[in-house]
């Protein structure tokens, strides 16, 4: 088999895997619908902390913003959104859905919640992008906080109380399949839009800013304008996965669901370092292997599940500073197409330095 070729199989075999999953798995479908959802966050916080270096905690924000402009939209374009909240939903007795109306809004509201959240990430990062280091990481963790107070107090989208996705009629059958589905699209267009963008001078252009931005700077780059770009694309997706995310859960709580800064926020960071930054597979790696161990600690380490999850931030912290791509490119450099020159090779290219 020639080489040009196993990538394109690989990539045919990872979506008949995808297709097939939730057939061959059915119980199982919330939890690979999540991860791929994951791996949408691990790549899109990715892209702004691995590939240009500036570690974001405030990624949450345009979530959160994703999944209530989705549901808002689902429910105004049919009935009153605070008498909807007034009522947690209304069962199927106040406010219902055809098929029509579901699927109808559902189309309208992902598209809102992605240019809802890519305008909120153009405003803020117009005015943060700006700060560097630990300063811009602790500004973002306060953004994520702060919206998720915001939410909690508005009352027309339900303040503390959450606010319910609309009921979704029994024509579409399994809502988990449905949804699976939806994230599973998701995740492959996020992975092959990035892998182009990584293929254009964009990414040479932030990987210059993490290399150093000074020295970008005097070279003519437009580092605030290119910052706030790789925030907004990364918002943009991440706004479409928390309108089915929110969908998904089936109830959206301002603080635990949408701005769950504690969880969600966390764990975009931790899969990407996980898996490796700066690299397009090892965010995918790192989201795969999270939701494993998340789930297994969910079922056998009830009670504790946290304190596991705890441990293994430390220990990819002090063992994988480098994610597992940069531990196997480390250790077997020839599987990333690095030549490795024999010891006398390395001795005579020495011996003719020294000359």
């Amino acid at each position: 088999m020639s080489k040009s070729r196993r990538p394109l199989l690989g990539h045919l075999a990872i979506l008949a895997i995808g297709i097939a999953a939730p057939l061959v798995f059915p119980a199982w479908q919330s939890q690979m619908a999540e991860l791929w959802l994951f791996i949408v966050f691990a790549l899109t916080w990715d892209l702004v902390g691995g590939q240009m270096g500036y570690n974001s905690f405030g990624n949450v924000v345009f979530l959160g913003v994703g999944m209530y402009a989705c549901v808002v939209t689902q429910v105004g374009l049919f009935y009153q959104v605070s008498a909807y909240n007034d009522a947690r939903g209304g069962g199927a007795t106040i406010f219902t859905f055809d098929p029509r109306q579901y699927f109808e809004g559902l189309a309208i509201g992902l598209p809102v919640g992605a240019v809802l959240a890519a305008l909120t990430a153009a405003f803020l990062g117009s005015l943060v992008l700006g700060m560097r280091g630990h300063y811009f990481a602790i500004c973002t963790l306060g953004l994520g906080v702060a919206a998720g107070e915001l939410a909690n107090g508005w009352e027309w989208i339900g303040a503390g109380s959450g606010m319910v996705p609309p009921n979704p009629p029994g024509a579409i059958g399994d809502l988990s399949r449905f949804y699976y589905y939806l994230a599973f699209a998701l995740a492959i267009v996020t992975f092959l839009g990035l892998r182009w963008l990584y293929t254009t001078r964009f990414r040479f252009a932030i990987n210059a800013i993490r290399d150093n931005e000074d020295k970008a700077e005097a070279m003519g780059l437009r580092t605030t304008q290119i910052k706030t770009t790789a925030w907004v694309i990364a918002a943009f997706f991440l706004g479409i996965a928390g309108g089915i995310l929110g969908n998904l859960k089936r109830f959206i709580d301002p603080i635990d669901t949408a701005f769950a800064g504690a969880t969600f926020g966390v764990w975009m960071v931790l899969m990407a370092v996980l898996g490796g930054k700066g690299t397009l597979w090892g965010p995918v790696i790192g989201a795969i292997l999270f939701q494993v161990f998340k789930e297994a600690s969910w079922t056998y380490l009830l009670g504790w599940q946290r304190v596991a999850l705890g441990l293994l931030i430390v220990l990819i912290v002090v063992f994988f500073p480098q994610g597992i791509m940069g531990f196997l490119r480390e250790r077997f450099p020839a599987w990333f197409g690095h030549r490795v020159e024999g010891v006398k090779d390395m001795d005579a290219v020495e011996e003719t330095k020294a000359r």
